[in-house]
């Protein structure tokens, strides 16, 4: 070969040599850095793509693994609720059996009454209030309020007549939507009246679906700022229970002047609210005749839902979710066994105050617990299958891990031997480089000769 000075083919030749090993060596530590075969598309463009796939499904899966574990402990929620009303069940009917004995007087069965009314409103509170997040799982929820917007219909209940705040004491009573239309139809009317003498009386009357189903009236004599016992302070506030109702009224101390005012009319001159002849409430131009009253409003979210659909896979199809049946077992709903037959809340507020009652009751309350059970046995059902599908989750996502660690996990004993391998041809090519660079001395010799 001849000797040249401007061309050094073998320092080349080194050199491209030198730089594919050392590109090798690159790539080969870069997988051994990340622990992984296919760093890059041109490592493996078809294992990158499967392998993208099958990480994204084990996310999704792992995440449906919680979404699984999330509706278990929604059902225990529910299955907790329902255990607390069995014991509810059982003591109704124990007391329904007791006061079917004709041993007992009618106040004895009034005392038993009392407890039996009150147990059945525990159940309505406990189906009410047993939610997961929000979610009902036993019944629909109270969150009622009172639409407080004001208006014609309500322009004097003001904090300048006395009426500083209204509360809602039993949800469940303003709950209530028979015709399933909402509750913006539930109401309240207030109505303070002279009574016989110097007597003073105000009236609450509710409606459900706009019908009267229930009045409340007490005597507020006592408040008035004039010699009333009660009187209310200036800064101060009380608050006037109408337990009945499910309603609470806070009043400032001009109420006992509005008090004052009414008791100082003649004939009902000066009277509160619907029916009273006064179209000029204290003077101030409020017309209260037409009646002072508000209306409800609901929290659409509180209602309870037929079912409930649970993501348990990673795709979009009805397979990967898991649709789980929920049923109410509130006193409007357990003892009709789904046959439209008598309730608990049918059995109204005497209802095991008479032998008869009583004996009818505990057909109800027998129902009932049936009804109960049904609802119970339901969601067991429903947690034993979520179990089944945890467990098909986890095997799933074991399998597909498994999968895609075949196709993207580096074998790290097998890429040492090559990256060694590399190492080498990297520090044979630097020292071929460098002989090659050496080979020009040669011609120095012959120029110096």
């Amino acid at each position: 070969m001849a000797l040249n000075i401007i061309s050094n083919y073998a320092a080349n030749v080194a050199h491209r040599n030198l730089s594919a090993s050392d590109a090798m060596a690159t790539r080969s530590l870069s997988k051994l850095s990340s622990g992984t075969r296919v760093v890059s598309a041109r490592d493996d463009a078809a294992s990158m793509a499967i392998g993208a796939r099958l990480n994204a499904t084990t996310q999704a899966l792992k995440t449906a693994s919680v979404n699984v574990g999330q509706a278990n402990s929604m059902l225990q929620i529910a299955d907790g609720g329902m255990a607390t009303i069995d014991d509810v069940l059982v003591r109704m009917k124990t007391l329904a059996v007791q006061a079917s004995s004709g041993n007992l007087s009618d106040t004895e069965r009034g005392f038993l009454n009392d407890e039996f009314t009150e147990l059945r409103d525990e159940i309505d509170r406990i189906a009410s209030s047993t939610n997961f997040n929000g979610i009902q799982l036993l019944g629909d929820g109270g969150d009622v309020a009172i639409n407080l917007t004001p208006a014609a219909n309500n322009a004097a209940l003001t904090p300048a007549f006395g009426f500083d705040g209204f509360a809602i004491t039993d949800n469940n009573y303003w709950a209530q939507d028979p015709g399933e239309d909402g509750v913006d139809d539930n109401g309240f009317e207030i109505r303070i009246n002279e009574g016989s003498g110097e007597q003073v009386i105000m009236t609450v009357l509710t409606a459900i679906e706009n019908i009267v189903v229930r009045t409340q009236s007490i005597d507020i004599t006592d408040l008035a700022a004039t010699g009333g016992t009660r009187a209310i302070a200036p800064g101060e506030n009380a608050v006037l229970n109408f337990d009945e109702l499910g309603l609470s009224i806070t009043v400032n101390t001009n109420f006992s002047d509005t008090v004052d005012y009414i008791r100082a009319g003649t004939g009902g001159a000066n009277d509160f609210g619907f029916t009273s002849t006064n179209t000029d409430f204290m003077g101030t131009g409020v017309d209260t005749s037409a009646g002072q009253l508000f209306f409800m409003e609901e929290d659409k979210g509180q209602k309870l839902s037929n079912t409930i659909d649970f993501q348990v896979g990673g795709g979009n199809t009805a397979n990967d979710r898991l649709s789980i049946n929920l049923s109410a077992v509130d006193s409007a709903v357990l003892g009709s066994s789904g046959l439209g037959q008598e309730t608990l809340e049918d059995l109204g507020a005497n209802a095991i105050d008479t032998a008869a009652g009583a004996q009818n009751a505990v057909e109800v309350v027998t129902r009932a617990i049936d009804d109960l059970q049904r609802a119970r046995a339901a969601i067991g059902t429903s947690q034993n299958r979520l179990d089944f599908a945890a467990q098909n989750l986890a095997s799933t996502q074991e399998n597909t891990e498994s999968a895609r660690s075949t196709l993207l996990d580096l074998d790290v004993a097998a890429e040492m031997t090559s990256f060694t391998s590399k190492q080498i041809l990297v520090q044979s090519g630097v020292a071929m480089l460098a002989q090659a660079n050496q080979m020009p001395q040669n011609l120095l010799r012959l120029l110096q000769g």
